[in-house]
């Protein structure tokens, strides 16, 4: 309960985990230049779910037919599980919801009728080609563009379903950059770059994490591009056994510290790796143990995951000239030099 005695929201309870329990001493008067924090990103989002209807006399629609989670509630779950791991300075907020109830515009022009995408789910019939869908149509429809230059979005979130044609994530905007798929073409004019995820209703959480894990190695390796290998602390944090073996540090998405294969989140083998260190960062202590798979989860999706996302550095400063907050590249590009 609350100090008025109102229930505290999850929200409340998740900040909560961030508040010191005292008051840290007053640090001695010094005239060493300040170090930079690690700032906080807030992100406004416009969430598209296309939930098309596919019986017109009941008005049933895809999601509930298929007995699919609905996107809101992925999305606060996925919300809730980036503040957690970005120790409170990832805080999405959804500023605007809109329901399609159709199916999307395909590359060429296609649109599925419910009878026709059945088929194809269920393996009936082969799925349309071109697969992709007509993102050019979609910004223009919701005028994308002029709201993220306008600051009144930050980001697009579209929640659909297999063979729907959109991409894990996708980046537009002037400057824009591969983003775990081509820049959004015919973008240019918006000076703000902006990323478009892609979500399946058909997946849960964990599968919504890798996505935007995939936007995070898109964004991080453009932001360490220009430095050498020996100054690359993003290549040595994705460092595993099977491409560095006994210098393994955290991994990347598909690979763990001891995968021997994409996806192999689930293997006993113990390695040396350097993965707690990165708690440390940027004042490594050269930490080094043997780790395995339950470490992360014994093969969970989404518990490798917050588990990679729990040692990205989160904190003040620069390193290299780069930000010791990485969390501010992955949820900004704009702050990105390219």
């Amino acid at each position: 309960m609350g100090p008025s005695g109102s229930k505290l929201s999850l929200l409340d309870l998740i900040f909560q985990l961030f508040k010191p329990k005292s008051q840290p001493p007053k640090p001695a008067p010094s005239t060493a230049p300040s170090i930079e924090p690690a700032q906080i990103m807030n992100r406004r989002v416009l969430l598209i779910s296309y939930n098309p209807v596919i019986n017109e006399t009941t008005g049933e629609q895809l999601f509930q037919h298929l007995g699919w989670r609905k996107p809101q509630a992925l999305a606060t779950d996925f919300i809730l599980d980036l503040l957690r791991v970005s120790y409170g300075l990832a805080r999405f907020e959804i500023v605007d919801n809109i329901e399609r109830k159709e199916f999307p515009l395909l590359l060429d022009g296609y649109r599925y009728t419910a009878q026709e995408y059945l088929n194809v789910l269920h393996k009936i019939q082969p799925p349309h080609t071109p697969p992709m869908a007509n993102y050019s149509a979609i910004l223009q429809e919701h005028r994308i563009l002029e709201r993220v230059a306008q600051r009144e979005i930050d980001e697009v979130w579209i929640f659909a379903f297999p063979y729907a044609g959109f991409y894990e994530s996708a980046m537009g905007g002037k400057g824009a950059f591969w983003c775990n798929a081509h820049p959004i073409p015919d973008t240019d004019s918006c000076p703000r770059r902006f990323v478009v995820m892609g979500f399946s209703c058909e997946r849960g959480v964990g599968e919504m994490l890798e996505a935007f894990g995939h936007r995070a190695e898109s964004i991080l390796e453009k932001t360490f591009s220009a430095l050498p290998p020996e100054r690359n602390l993003y290549r040595t944090f994705t460092l595993y056994d099977k491409i560095a073996p006994g210098q393994a540090h955290v991994g990347t998405i598909h690979y763990a510290p001891n995968s021997e294969s994409d996806y192999d989140w689930g293997n006993p083998r113990f390695v040396r790796s350097a993965c707690d260190d990165w708690y440390n960062f940027p004042h490594f202590q050269n930490l080094w143990r043997e780790v395995n798979a339950a470490e992360w989860g014994n093969g969970d999706i989404r518990a490798h995951h917050l588990w990679w996302f729990k040692h990205l550095p989160h904190v003040g400063g620069r390193t290299h000239g780069i930000s010791n907050n990485w969390w501010q590249y992955i949820l900004d590009p704009n702050l990105v030099n390219v």
